[in-house]
């Protein structure tokens, strides 16, 4: 039997406040499809290529059909990731300015082969053009590759951010190096509730509704206390101004109004109660007018990955759809 105050450093929970899956020795796992789908159109789409002969260009993402995770287990992290992926190109003959187009099909890009070794194969729409063709099936192809590679690289590094948590005595280490010439500094930093914090992959949402009112009062459901306790059915706090606070849903949602122009815009730090301490993603709320409607045009940035369907839901449910149910009532203007 193990001393007292000796034991297994797996065991031993007092180095972090939440006790959780330290020294990384736990299985924990991150769902990466939909972070991949996304990566993979940001780094595909837009592809192009060009010779003498003519131009062509990956114009969309037609297919994305597979799945992707990482896995952390005693400090490794463990991939896996299995794509049909189906892309259209466009190209032009620079001589007659003819227009093709056609299909690149990736039908296999998994952890079991080499980026180098993953088969595509590029087709073109019946007629001539054939010269674009061999453009995209040679210089296009290896774009093509080296996207491929860089969301593999993406992968293990962007989106595994903060998988591997800091370890007690790698912190105090690097605390040491980095604080050296400052004894008090040093102390304050160590005791900071902060000072083990770790960098979290984050994703961009965008979203529109069209809701049967005016500009004037949409913007007012986000503004005036009264009527967001009303579609939220909870207590709220604002502080409607630049550098006001505000709560929402009892609390669950807090934040801070970065801008506001009325009847126009609204911009936040904005927050769920339960995600990773003092961070906030930043919510710009955009009101346009359309003929007998008001167009809600919502872009939020640094969303926690694993937060996403959350947050859509949040919104989607809990905003959108109750605000549209407020709107109904006959004692709104009341």
């Amino acid at each position: 039997m193990a001393k007292w105050g000796q034991g297994d450093p797996r065991w031993i929970v007092e180095e972090r406040e939440d006790g959780t899956n330290v020294n990384n020795w736990h299985w924990t796992e991150r769902d990466a499809t939909s972070w991949s789908k996304g990566k993979l159109r940001e780094l595909l789409v837009g592809i192009t290529v060009e010779n003498e002969a003519g131009h062509c260009e990956v114009s969309e993402l037609k297919q994305v059909e597979g799945e992707a995770s990482c896995s952390s287990r005693k400090g490794k992290l463990i991939f896996f990731y299995e794509w049909n992926i189906k892309l259209g190109w466009k190209g032009t003959l620079k001589e007659s300015g003819v227009k093709h187009k056609g299909l690149i099909e990736i039908p296999n890009l998994s952890e079991e082969n080499e980026v180098d070794d993953t088969e595509v194969n590029v087709s073109k729409k019946k007629g001539d053009g054939d010269i674009l063709k061999d453009l995209m099936k040679t210089a296009g192809t290896a774009k093509v590759r080296e996207a491929l590679g860089d969301y593999l690289k993406a992968l293990k590094t962007e989106f595994t951010t903060g998988m591997i948590l800091p370890t007690k005595a790698l912190s105090t280490q690097e605390l040491t190096v980095k604080r050296k010439p400052s004894e008090n500094t040093l102390q304050a930093h160590a005791s900071s509730p902060g000072a083990l914090g770790v960098r979290i992959p984050t994703v961009a949402l965008h979203m529109t509704e069209l809701f049967d009112t005016t500009v004037e009062q949409l913007y007012g459901i986000f503004t005036v206390k009264d009527l967001v306790q009303k579609f939220s059915k909870a207590p709220a706090v604002l502080e409607a101004e630049k550098g006001g606070k505000f709560q929402m849903f009892d609390g669950n949602i807090t934040g801070e109004y970065i801008e506001l122009l009325k009847n126009s815009k609204i911009i936040m730090k904005w927050r769920c109660r339960n995600w990773p301490e003092e961070h906030y993603a930043t919510v710009a709320l955009n009101f346009v007018p359309t003929l007998g409607q008001t167009e809600l045009q919502l872009d939020c940035k640094g969303v926690p990955v694993c937060k996403e369907e959350n947050m859509k839901f949040c919104w989607q449910k809990q905003h959108f759809e109750e605000i549209k149910g407020l709107l109904q009532l006959p004692t709104l203007n009341g």
